[in-house]
């Protein structure tokens, strides 16, 4: 009896532990990866951390005022260097503004002197004349635009669309036409059976193919024609309104420089004609300042890294237009060093970097900066620490990830 009370005692002790074995072993598979903070790696003497490849400098061009591009003079992996245009935005009204602003300056230049110098009565004369000149051009431009935009510039437009619309209509007949010569009729036979007869295959089929290719040709030639009539008319607006604001430009300085010399040249006035030379000046450099962004230029010696827009597109005011990167000066960049790591990190310090994509390949290197500034990194705020190799690895691409060990000792 006692025998079997002892082998019922074993039995429930290691039924016991089997459950606190299960119990234990469940409550372990229930931690989810992502639930594990992030907690201090380094090792005596030694810091490890995680990173990706990224180059020491590398700039986004974006299209500060947005626009169409007109052309780009570089391709993806052409090494440039500082300064050198990689790609045009249409500059026409940026060209516009930087005219007009030369033209203010030039007027309150000669403002200026004309108000220091004084003016004879001679002078005057030939003001006045320049000015009724000037009038006489800006009536002649004005009527002109009025013309255009009345309808004189959309008479070839007009004609066009005209014989795009005779092309089309051309066009869907022979379709049709042609169609017509496809159709096949069955027939009963007398003795039951039936008969597939196809009439117009052979030489009318063909030629009915023949004409509908060619009413085809004549809508592209129209269709070119009418794109080719819109873009005239819409230079030929352009141009008038351009002309309209240069004359309207000249007529207000000449307008300007006779009130000034039948007004004369008190102190005050001189102050005033310096103070617009000044004014005009800044506003020449603001424009001459808009027109160089619109020439999107390398910031620095480097390798195109991206380029998302084609000769033709628009970019949208602050959109991405290129990548510009030293591709040949990469260098490591941790994502997971933790403040319990960063602390003992110092620069200069020896660091051995080992590639997922290399594993057979270690690299030396040393640490070349610190950041200041936490980031993010799963919930944690990590420390950007930045591995400089000392020896160029040949393979290394931009965004492979690492495996970093820092000699903290």
């Amino acid at each position: 009896m006692k025998k079997w009370v002892g082998l019922l005692l074993i039995s429930l002790l290691m039924t016991n532990v089997l459950l606190v074995g299960c119990s234990q072993t469940e409550a372990t598979e229930t931690v989810a990866a992502e639930d594990v903070p992030l907690v201090t790696s380094s090792t005596e003497g030694m810091v490890v951390a995680e990173g990706t490849a990224e180059p020491m400098r590398w700039s986004e061009l974006r299209a500060e005022g947005g626009g169409q591009v007109v052309e780009v003079l570089v391709e993806e992996g052409d090494k440039v260097a500082e300064d050198e245009i990689l790609m045009q935005l249409d500059s026409v009204d940026a060209d516009l503004a930087v005219q007009r602003a030369e033209a203010a300056l030039a007027l309150a230049e000669a403002k200026l002197a004309q108000v220091k110098s004084g003016a004879r009565p001679e002078e005057i004369s030939v003001t006045e004349a320049g000015l009724e000149a000037a009038q006489a051009a800006l009536a002649e431009a004005a009527a002109r635009q009025n013309r255009l935009t009345g309808g004189e510039a959309q008479i070839d437009v007009i004609a066009a669309q005209a014989s795009l619309a005779a092309a089309q209509a051309e066009q869907t007949q022979a379709n049709n036409l042609h169609e017509r010569t496809l159709k096949c009729f069955t027939f009963d036979m007398p003795d039951g059976s039936e008969k597939e007869i196809c009439p117009a295959l052979g030489r009318p089929e063909e030629q009915a193919r023949y004409a509908w290719l060619t009413t085809e040709s004549n809508l592209d030639a129209a269709e070119a024609q009418l794109t080719a009539a819109e873009s005239r008319a819409e230079s030929q607006i352009r141009d008038a309104r351009a002309a309209v604001q240069s004359a309207a430009a000249q007529e207000k300085a000449l307008q300007a420089q006779l009130d000034l010399q039948e007004a004369g040249s008190p102190s005050e006035r001189i102050a005033a004609a310096e103070a617009e030379v000044a004014q005009a000046s800044a506003s020449l450099a603001a424009a001459e300042a808009a027109l160089d962004k619109r020439s999107i230029r390398a910031p620095f010696d480097g390798t195109v890294a991206e380029i998302n827009f084609e000769t033709g597109d628009t970019a949208a005011p602050g959109e991405l237009l290129v990548v510009v990167a030293t591709l040949d000066q990469l260098w490591i960049r941790t994502k997971d060093l933790v403040e319990l790591d960063v602390v003992e990190v110092a620069v200069g310090q020896e660091a051995t970097v080992e590639l997922d994509a290399l594993p057979d390949q270690l690299a030396a290197g040393h640490v070349a900066r610190i950041d200041k500034q936490a980031e993010d990194y799963r919930g944690e705020m990590a420390y950007p620490v930045f591995i400089e190799l000392d020896e160029n690895v040949p393979d290394l691409r931009w965004g492979m990830t690492a495996f970093i060990e820092i000699d903290v000792q």
